[in-house]
């Protein structure tokens, strides 16, 4: 699956549970690692995880691989890495306090 397709499908499925702040980052030029960071906010650790699992479910439908999953135990910052792009969905505290998409577009 090409990157901008896994883009579409992690952006449409954190829309379906309600997500917010959806930030989109091409980082092909900072990392070789992946090309895209995906960063959006959730209202509670119970609706960070439904997004992850919601993510993870539609990717795979689509036949696309989860690589990991990170955070699940507290639910404040999960992270999903999906090869291509890694999806990171936080809390608003968290998000504010790390900042990533100031560190990823300096």
């Amino acid at each position: 699956m090409n990157p901008e397709k896994l883009v579409n499908i992690i952006v449409d499925a954190l829309e379906d549970v309600k997500a917010y702040d959806i930030d989109v980052i091409n980082v092909s030029k900072i990392t070789s690692l992946f090309e895209y960071i995906i960063i959006a906010s959730a209202d509670s650790t119970r609706q960070t995880k439904a997004l992850a699992d919601h993510v993870q479910e539609k990717v795979k439908t689509a036949g696309g691989r989860v690589y990991s999953v990170e955070g699940e135990q507290t639910g404040e910052w999960l992270l999903v890495d999906l090869g291509d792009a890694i999806v990171h969905i936080m809390l608003p505290a968290a998000r504010e306090y790390y900042n990533l998409k100031g560190l990823w577009t300096k």
